[in-house]
């Protein structure tokens, strides 16, 4: 089978494989659709330390069963399925206690660390466990089902997050993620809700998806225009959907005292936060893992529209294109979100 696969750091080929046989539990999935995720495009020059080389990338994908092991049941050949990203046992302690995403001994499908390598979807077969599979409904096409992911970790994000009708929230970082967080934040009738972000572009498209506000990051006010929103005080909520130092202060300064911070975003290993101001207002920065649960919620919202994934979709290429599309992700190309890719 053709995958694209990340030989060594900043450097994609694509090979041909052996086609993968699925274990007594799991299914081969013949891929039809499946996103290019910031994560990918930040791990393929080896800063995040989860995309050691040689590792076949993608794990936001969907597809039709092509075979399945001996002890699968209830799917069959031809179902149209997407599936979860994280890999978890299901009699882990963590599971057992309905947090699979912290499970012991987890994998993520696309991702190689030094404790595991699990080949992903950027290729024309994959094998998952049965456990993880989600049928796609009527309706909805492969290229929106491969957005799944992304969407569930939003909603994942929300569930983490104390929240009622009519109180403020702040999203730091108006990317994908962030983009489904302020969709979300909407359904969940929370208001105003101000996007912060460098991108004039992604800043309107907010407003269009449910921001009340949009803010530019770089303002030397945007914790004063921030207050002026809300009552003075500062937002009830704030969600960072970027992963570095200066986002994570921008979600604390942004923040009323009692408030609490849900940390999305990754990129750095460690940050630095102000720790006095965490303190003496009595913040709660809590982080959100992946997805707990979150996909049939997701595929729903995706079926009724309430969650529009194509807005975000910036272009859908073939597998053989999909090196030149990661390079001009990973450059910051003006006008780029989201790429689909087809095998």
């Amino acid at each position: 089978m053709k995958a694209l696969v990340l030989t060594e750091y900043n450097n994609f080929e694509l090979q041909d494989l052996d086609q993968p046989t699925p274990g007594p539990n799991e299914v081969l999935i013949r891929v039809q659709a499946v996103g290019i995720c910031g994560s990918d495009v930040h791990g393929m020059d080896g800063s995040t330390g989860r995309r050691v080389p040689p590792i076949v990338m993608g794990h936001e994908a969907s597809g039709i069963i092509a075979g399945i092991g001996s002890d699968v049941r209830d799917w069959a050949v031809g179902d149209r399925v997407t599936f979860d990203s994280t890999v978890y046992q299901l009699d882990d302690w963590y599971s057992r206690r309905g947090m699979y995403n912290l499970s012991d001994g987890r994998e993520v499908v696309g991702v190689s660390t030094p404790l595991f390598r699990r080949n992903g979807a950027f290729a024309e077969f994959v094998t998952v466990p049965q456990h993880i599979l989600y049928a796609i409904p009527e309706g909805v096409s492969f290229t929106q089902a491969a957005l799944v992911e992304p969407v569930a970790v939003a909603l994942h994000a929300l569930s983490l997050t104390p929240l009622q009708v009519n109180e403020s929230a702040v999203v730091v970082g108006a990317g994908m993620i962030g983009l489904f967080v302020i969709q979300a934040l909407k359904l969940a009738g929370a208001n105003p809700i101000i996007a912060i972000d460098l991108d004039d572009d992604r800043l309107d498209l907010a407003q269009k998806l449910g921001a009340t506000h949009a803010l530019r990051a770089d303002a030397a006010d945007v914790p004063e225009q921030v207050r002026a929103l809300t009552h003075g005080r500062g937002a009830d909520v704030a969600f960072e959907v970027v992963g570095i130092g200066a986002t994570v202060q921008t979600a604390i300064s942004c923040v009323r005292k009692g408030a609490t911070i849900t940390l999305v975003g990754n990129l750095s290993p460690k940050i630095e936060v102000p720790l006095q101001a965490i303190v003496t207002q009595q913040l709660r920065l809590q982080g959100s893992c992946a997805i707990n649960g979150e996909y049939e919620a997701a595929l729903s919202l995706i079926a009724s529209g309430k969650i529009n994934v194509e807005a975000i979709l910036s272009a859908e290429a073939p597998l053989t294109a999909g090196a030149d599309w990661f390079h001009r992700l990973y450059n910051k190309e003006k006008g780029l979100i989201k790429v689909v890719l087809k095998p």
